[in-house]
């Protein structure tokens, strides 16, 4: 049943309450197709091959009795290797964590959709301790992309964004800190959203505080919708965490874009350099907007590039991470971790506590933005994927990943919700996202947002060559 690695959750669950074919189906073709990708894309640390299928036959005997056990039952899932999943070691893309332990915790996450019936395929890959917008570590080399596996398919979280657009699950787990969700999703044309920090509990606390977010990577607007109604519940772990959920995002997702105020701001008002072909996919799918009844005004939100700042908060949480390890340990690191925790080291508090400044009014000013915007679009990022196995793209001369990513990590300091939408392909056949970005608190918009555009054949791209 390979035709089964090309559907969504939605019509997973679908088939399984019809009775079409089972979890186990559906968990044999998902883990069946990891194999065959591995050696392409690189895109699993570790595969969970009999876990998956114990927990795919329980599964299949609770349709069989109509009595599924949660809103995912039976859908393969894979799980950034950033994140707890109890029975196995978090290795976090590193040479310095012991994998011998108890290893006997999920993450809240991960706990949540176990408790939904969630099938765990295996660990994704991640650059070290999840450090930088592309994918390739010490302990598990690089991940590819699957629409040219010498291309990147960016980072933290590659390897879920490969996993999920090659059919090796339709669900994936991600963490964004500085765009690490967006970036991969926008490299390998699938869906991700960084939630409202604190929507979905984190624990262990990351060592970048609350630049981190826990978020889906979906093929569509609507399994990410179902995932958040799963992973958006309150963990006592995580003293940061929101509320419950006052209503459901799936439920949410209907109400179209008619009338909503919409912001687009093609370059952040001249400071940011685009490629034309990515340009001008984002403009089209910005029409298509307009067409579906929304108000769309070009307009830049009033931000200057917040990347010192940014720097001082994301390196000193590197250097955190690096503070337990000894001499040895450290000479094991990525070469390119190590050098921003040697800076992040010699940052003072008052550095830390002006870069909190800085984001305190990056804050207000969106605050005050979006009482005019409902939603800001703007490209994800303002290039297609580039070589696989550096951090930057060769010759452009930026030094640290921050300099390709202007558009993702502003919305890491405001906490907002933003995702990044697959709508199109440049002239080499590598898919072109847009991220749309809404008030803290309005994950609801964004989701409706990129649904609208899913409805009308604007958003998704072309499977990659061999799906």
């Amino acid at each position: 049943m390979s035709e089964l690695v090309e559907l969504t959750a939605v019509q997973l669950l679908d088939g399984y309450r019809k009775g079409e074919f089972s979890p186990v189906d559906a968990t044999r073709a998902a883990l069946r197709r990891a194999v065959e990708i591995q050696p392409a894309v690189n895109a699993f640390v570790r595969l969970e091959t009999d876990a998956a299928l114990a927990r795919a036959t329980e599964s299949a005997d609770r349709w069989r009795r109509g009595e599924p056990a949660g809103l995912l039952d039976g859908v393969p899932v894979c799980v950034k290797d950033i994140l707890l999943l109890r029975g196995g070691p978090t290795l976090r893309g590193s040479k310095t964590v012991d994998p011998q332990g108890r290893w006997d915790e999920d993450a809240p996450s991960v706990a949540r959709l176990r408790e939904h019936g969630a099938v765990f395929l295996g660990r994704t890959t991640t650059p070290e301790f999840g450090w930088k917008g592309v994918t390739d570590s010490p302990l598990s080399g690089v991940t590819r992309n699957p629409y040219d596996v010498t291309r990147t398919a960016g980072g933290s979280s590659g390897g879920s964004a490969a996993a999920v657009a090659l059919g090796a699950g339709p669900l994936a787990l991600g963490t964004d800190g500085g765009g690490s969700v967006r970036i991969p999703a926008a490299f390998c044309g699938i869906f991700g959203l960084k939630p409202t920090y604190g929507r979905v509990p984190l624990y262990p606390a990351s060592a970048f505080g609350t630049l981190s977010h826990v978020g889906p990577m979906t093929r569509d607007a609507a399994d990410a919708a179902l995932m958040m109604d799963v992973i958006s519940g309150p963990d006592a772990r995580d003293w940061s965490a929101l509320g419950p959920v006052g209503g459901s995002f799936v439920e949410a997702l209907g109400g179209g874009v008619r009338g909503l105020r919409v912001a687009y701001s093609p370059s952040l008002g001249g400071q940011v350099a685009v490629q034309p072909a990515v340009a001008a996919a984002v403009r089209r799918a910005v029409e298509r907007l307009a067409g579906l009844g929304a108000y769309v005004t070009e307009a830049d939100p009033d931000l200057t590039d917040p990347v010192e700042a940014f720097h001082v908060l994301w390196f000193g949480g590197a250097a955190r991470v690096a503070q337990r390890l000894g001499p040895r340990q450290r000479e094991s690191l990525d070469p390119g971790l190590r050098e921003i925790c040697a800076r992040g080291a010699r940052f003072s508090a008052l550095d830390y506590l002006a870069a909190v400044d800085v984001r305190m009014e990056l804050g207000r000013r969106m605050g005050r933005f979006h009482e005019s915007y409902d939603v800001l679009v703007t490209p994800t990022l303002p290039l297609t994927a580039f070589a696989a196995g550096v951090e930057v793209p060769p010759g452009s001369g930026h030094r640290r990943w921050t300099g390709w990513t202007p558009f993702t990590y502003p919305f890491n300091m405001t906490q907002q919700p933003a995702a990044s939408v697959p709508v199109g392909t440049d002239g080499d056949g590598l898919p072109v996202g847009l991220q749309i970005v809404a008030a803290r608190h309005r994950d609801d918009l964004v989701l409706r947002t990129a649904h609208a555009l899913y409805e009308t054949g604007t958003a998704g791209v072309a499977p990659p060559p061999g799906f």
